[in-house]
């Protein structure tokens, strides 16, 4: 079975159909890999069609699932995994990310919902990651979920991650925003959290903003820019483990593109910023 790491590099930003006409036209030099949605684009044709292909024939893509459930106890949709398959396939996309949660119950519930962090969710989550690796003939990365419930839990948040990455022996898509949400949210230190990741499976990251309800209650809606401490923390991450692909996502309120190429400038500063001093240490 295939690796996912190591596929891709630099800083990536979400590709969007309002955009995606200008970006065909004037490809931003700071972009160095996109990322879509499979369920948006695999059907897509026309005029669409022919710049989605004209822009995986020049640059690195990476998909990342939104309706694959892979938490649920509804049977895994495997013949959507096989599409998936041959979207990769056809455009030579690098590899395929989803959520640990959920978001079906006979039925789709629109919503990312939090798996109970139990050993016998670790089970039923690893054996259906296992499925969908072999179906794909590769690894793919899961990623670290926002959540603001946690019934019935019998282990930490990191520990049931860590578990559920050791049993599928797959790789990780380190939400950083994700890890801030929660530490303000349940109250454990965001640091603290990054320092077990599984450092060796880290495939790339996303980093987005998030909306303030209240002092300690934070909404992650990729609908906001990212602030400063988020902003530290994925530098605290490089710190840990070096730099590792890292990707913009914004999915509501999306300003112009120029202001979102400004987010991806600022992760390559910081990029740039511990390579350089990485460099310094090494001499």
């Amino acid at each position: 079975m295939d690796t996912t790491l190591n596929l891709v590099h630099g800083a990536g930003m979400g590709l969007r159909r309002s955009f995606l006409t200008e970006i065909v036209e004037n490809p931003p030099k700071a972009v160095d890999f996109y990322e879509v949605a499979p369920e948006n684009w695999i059907t897509i044709g026309g005029k669409l069609g022919k710049q989605f292909r004209a822009m995986t024939e020049r640059f690195d893509f990476v998909c990342h699932g939104l309706s694959l459930s892979i938490g649920s106890t509804d049977p895994l949709d495997e013949k959507f995994v096989r599409e998936v398959k041959n979207f990769m396939a056809e455009h030579q996309i690098k590899f395929y990310s989803e959520h640990l949660s959920y978001c079906s119950n006979e039925g789709h519930l629109y919503d990312l919902m939090p798996m109970p962090f139990t050993s016998e969710a670790v089970s039923h989550v690893a054996s259906r990651i296992r499925r969908v690796q072999d179906i794909l003939e590769q690894r793919i990365a899961i990623e670290n979920i926002s959540y603001y419930a946690a019934p019935g839990q019998e282990m930490s948040e990191i520990d049931f991650f860590n578990a559920v990455v050791a049993e599928a022996d797959c790789d990780v898509l380190i939400d950083i925003n994700n890890i801030y949400v929660n530490s303000v949210n349940h109250g454990y230190d965001a640091e603290s959290f990054l320092k077990a990741i599984p450092a060796d499976r880290i495939a790339y990251a996303h980093i987005a903003g998030h909306y303030v309800e209240a002092e300690d209650f934070l909404v992650d809606t990729h609908g906001a820019d990212i602030i400063d401490p988020v902003w530290k923390l994925l530098g605290k991450a490089y710190e840990l483990y070096g730099v590792f692909p890292t990707l913009l996502e914004r999915d509501f309120n999306i300003p112009p593109l120029k202001e979102l190429v400004k987010e991806v400038r600022t992760i390559r500063l910081i990029q740039n910023a511990w390579k350089s001093q990485h460099e310094k240490q090494s001499a």
